[in-house]
C-alpha cells in the first residue's frame, strides 16, 4: 500500500498497453501450420509492429506491403511498412491503399492472404470511391471529427465512402483465403467498425451515411450526395459469396488490457473496479467517474478504497474552443474540474497509441493538488474546459503523459485511484 500513487498509475497503463501489444498476442492465433507463401497486408497503429510479429513467427515464404501511422513504424525485412496520416488521411494513404489492391488482384484459390487490421485504419487505407476527391473525404473527416459523432457512426460514413472497406477488400481479394488477425479499438469489439471491416460484411447502408451526414449538419457535396444516392455505393453484405473464404480472428480487445491492469492493481493492495468499455462526450463520461470516486472516498460505496476505478472505450469531443487537447486531456480536465481537488484520488487518462487525438502526448495525470495548483497559475479548469484545452491546462502543471507510440491500439485507458482517509 506505500506505493507513489501517480507510479502506480502509469504501471496501470504500461500492463494495459503489454496486454494488447502484437508481439504478445499475435503469434498464439496464427494456423499451426506456418510453412506456406502468404501474402501480407495490414492497416493500423498497431500494422508495423504486426508485421515485425508474423515475420518472427512464420517459417514459409511471407511478402507484402502494410500501413501505419507517421512514427508507429518498425524495421521489418519482409514486409514493407509505409506510414500515413491520422486522423485525417493523406495522399500516402490514398497511395499505399491502391497499391494494397493490385497486390491482391487476380489471386487464385490457392492463394493465402493475412490481413494484420488494427484501429486507424479507416484513414490510413484511405482510397475514395469513384467521382470522390481525398480533399472530399478529408473534409467530411475533419467535420466528423469536430461534430461529436461517435466512431460507429464515422465509420459508417467512411465506408460508404470508400473503395476498399465495407468488405471491399475481401472482395477484391476473391478467390483467395483471406485470413485477417485484428486489435480491437471500438466499443463492442465489432469486427464491422473496426478500421471500417475491410473484409467483413457490412450492415450499414448508404442511407445511414446521408442520414449521418444530415444529422451532424456537415456539408454534403454534390457529388458526394449523388455517389450516396447510386446503389453502387452500398457494402458488401453478409450474403455475398466473395466472403466464404475470409476468416476474422480478434487477437486483443479493450477487456484484456483492462483485466492487466486489474491484476497489477490487486498486487499492489488495490481492490479493482471495472467499468469497461464506454462511448460519449468526454467531459459527461468524466462527470459520472467523478460521482463514483466521489461516493468512494465519501460513503465507502460500492467498495471500499484503496481501490481503482478503470475504464476504456472511446468518448468523443465536440469542439467548442480552439485549445489544443484529444479526448484523454478532455476527460481528466473535466475530471479534475468535477473533483475540484478531493483528498486522495488520483487519475490517469491515456490512449493506449501513446497519441492522444493529433497532440503528442498519450494523455495526463491529475492528483489532488491539480486543481489549486492551476488556480494558482491563474488557470481555471472550467475555462480551460470552455475552451477544449486539456493539453495547455496539464502542460502547465507538467503532468501531461509522454509515452511515444506504442505501436498497439485498444483505444482509451482510465484508472483513477481513491486512497484511504488521511
Amino acid at each position: 500500500m506505500n506505493r507513489d500513487p501517480q507510479a502506480l498509475l502509469r504501471e496501470l497503463f504500461s500492463a494495459a498497453i503489454d496486454a494488447a501489444h502484437p508481439r504478445q498476442v499475435l503469434a498464439d492465433h496464427l494456423p499451426a501450420d506456418r510453412t506456406g507463401r502468404a501474402i501480407v497486408i495490414g492497416a493500423g497503429k498497431a500494422a508495423a509492429a504486426m508485421a515485425e510479429a508474423i515475420e518472427a513467427a512464420w517459417e514459409g515464404e511471407i511478402s507484402g506491403l502494410v500501413v501505419t501511422r507517421y512514427g508507429h513504424g518498425a524495421d521489418c525485412r519482409k514486409i514493407e511498412v509505409v506510414e500515413a496520416a491520422h486522423p485525417v488521411p493523406d495522399d500516402a494513404g490514398e497511395r499505399v491503399a491502391r497499391r494494397v489492391l493490385e497486390m491482391v488482384s487476380n489471386l487464385n484459390e490457392s492463394d493465402r492472404v493475412i490481413f494484420l487490421l488494427s484501429g486507424g485504419g479507416s484513414s490510413l487505407l484511405a482510397l475514395p470511391a469513384e467521382g470522390i476527391s481525398l480533399a472530399d473525404k478529408q473534409a467530411i473527416n475533419k467535420a466528423l471529427l469536430r461534430s461529436g459523432a461517435h466512431i460507429g457512426e464515422m465509420n459508417c460514413v467512411r465506408k460508404h465512402l470508400s473503395a476498399i472497406k465495407g468488405g471491399r477488400l475481401a472482395k477484391a481479394c476473391w478467390p483467395a483465403s483471406v485470413y485477417t488477425y485484428a486489435i480491437s479499438d471500438v466499443p463492442g469489439d465489432e469486427a464491422t467498425v473496426i478500421a471500417s471491416g475491410p473484409t467483413v460484411a457490412d450492415p450499414t447502408t448508404s442511407a445511414q451515411a446521408l442520414e449521418i451526414l444530415t444529422r451532424y449538419n456537415i456539408e454534403i457535396p454534390a457529388n458526394v450526395r449523388a455517389w450516396l444516392e447510386d446503389p453502387r455505393s452500398e457494402t458488401v453484405k453478409a450474403d455475398d459469396p466473395c466472403l466464404s473464404r475470409s476468416h476474422f480472428q480478434l487477437i486483443a480487445k479493450p477487456q484484456q488490457s483492462l483485466e492487466a491492469a486489474a491484476v497489477k492493481a490487486r498486487a499492489a493492495g488495490f481492490s479493482p473496479l471495472i467499468l469497461g468499455d464506454l462511448e460519449g462526450e468526454a467531459r459527461e463520461v468524466a462527470k459520472v467517474h467523478a460521482g463514483i470516486a466521489r461516493q468512494i472516498a465519501q460513503h465507502g460505496q460500492p467498495l471500499a478504497a484503496p481501490c481503482v476505478i478503470l475504464s476504456g472505450g472511446e468518448t468523443t469531443v465536440t469542439v467548442r474552443g480552439d485549445g489544443r487537447g484529444g479526448r484523454n486531456a478532455e476527460f481528466l480536465l473535466s475530471l479534475t474540474e468535477s473533483l475540484k481537488g478531493l483528498p486522495g484520488v488520483y487519475a490517469l487518462a491515456g490512449d493506449t497509441d501513446g497519441i492522444d487525438g493529433s497532440e503528442d502526448n498519450a494523455g495526463a495525470l491529475m492528483t489532488p493538488d491539480s486543481y489549486a495548483r492551476a488556480e494558482a497559475l491563474g488557470l481555471s479548469a472550467a475555462g480551460e474546459l470552455a475552451n477544449n484545452n486539456g493539453y495547455g491546462y496539464f502542460q502547465a502543471l507538467d503532468a501531461l503523459l509522454m509515452t511515444g507510440p506504442t505501436r498497439t491500439n485498444v483505444n482509451d485507458f482510465r484508472a483513477i485511484l481513491v486512497l484511504p482517509p488521511a
